[in-house]
């Protein structure tokens, strides 16, 4: 499973480089992308930071010479509502592939398989709150986006346990702010994270 770290700085220059992690961008911190192998992009909505749909928009717009190292761009969302993330998607989703763009739907608390509108989504992005997240409900989630052939993203993962847990669901990539705090001394451990072997979970 791929890292995706929220900080860019020298220490991982040549990870990013490489390929060998890749970078969350958001609205906010607007990142340069020269040096940086493969990327996605996050709406802010965690944060309190999205910028609203058309200049949303016209930051992606700002990106198109990087469109094709980017792996998602996550529709805006509800923080910890399904139905109402769910209700923001169509319309959103539509713009974002309209330009070319792979779209990422944020999962959040409630949302259950049924309820995806698979055909239109690219990728899953596992948001919601922690208990939800770590719990039954987005594991079947996962397993049901794995199983369509729909790639996953878990946010917000900033431990090896975490790591290792939605490594072995099946997700693709994770993001996390591990990195923005000491990276000297986390960046070793991210590494480590990436290589070793998935774990089957114990059902």
């Amino acid at each position: 499973m791929l890292y995706l770290t929220g900080a860019k700085n020298k220490v991982i220059c040549a990870d990013l480089e490489s390929g060998m992690m890749g970078l969350l961008q958001t609205p906010a911190t607007a990142y340069q992308l020269g040096g940086v192998q493969t990327w996605a992009m996050d709406n802010g909505c965690f944060t309190e930071k999205y910028p609203g749909d058309d200049a949303y928009l016209a930051t992606l717009d700002k990106y198109d010479e990087h469109r094709d190292r980017c792996l998602f761009v996550a529709a805006p969302d509800v923080v910890g509502d399904g139905p109402a993330t769910l209700a923001l998607f169509p319309t959103m989703a539509a713009r974002i592939k309209q330009r070319g763009w792979p779209v990422a739907l944020v999962a959040q608390d409630g949302m259950t398989p049924d309820q995806i509108p698979w055909r239109d989504v690219d990728w899953l992005f596992v948001g919601g709150s922690t208990e939800w997240k770590m719990g039954l409900a987005a594991a079947r989630l996962i397993t049901a986006a794995v199983d369509r052939g729909v790639k996953v993203h878990a946010g917000r993962v900033n431990s090896a346990k975490r790591f290792a847990y939605f490594a072995a669901l099946g997700c693709d990539t994770a993001d996390g702010t591990f990195l923005a705090f000491g990276p000297e001394q986390n960046a070793p451990q991210i590494r480590a994270w990436m290589r070793q072997p998935i774990q089957e979970i114990l059902t």
